[in-house]
């Protein structure tokens, strides 16, 4: 029975190190903030003020209200929008595309290959 105990408390303990390993990552990924990105912006886009990297981080809610605003999944929208804007320092203007504006948004990547940003 002890040894039987044991080996269940082992494995639980096992599972409790993978469970808080995976969440403190994620948060280390959310409380750090990110260094600024350089500004490698040559295209004659108009970027309403926003340049690469040159964002505060307190601007990244209404920047990602204005580019979440067309969308019918605003939940999703703002949480990535804000994520990628805590990194990235940048939100492309408009509500779609635009992109290039903000090379560190526009080239964060999910795990299958997609775009991270909206």
């Amino acid at each position: 029975m002890a040894r039987k105990l044991s080996i269940v408390m082992l494995f639980l303990a096992a599972m409790l190190l993978l469970f808080v390993d995976n969440h403190a990552e994620i948060v280390v990924a959310t409380t750090v903030a990110p260094a600024p990105q350089p500004n490698n912006n040559t295209t004659n886009f108009p970027t309403h003020g926003i340049t690469g990297g040159s964002l505060q981080l307190q601007e990244c809610g209404p920047r990602c209200t204005e580019r979440c605003s067309n969308t019918q999944y605003k939940k999703p929208c703002m949480f990535f929008c804000q994520k990628c804007c805590a990194k990235c320092l940048c939100v492309p203007p408009g509500t779609y595309g635009n992109k290039q504006v903000c090379p560190c948004y526009n080239n964060w990547k999910t795990k299958r290959g997609g775009p991270k940003c909206p």
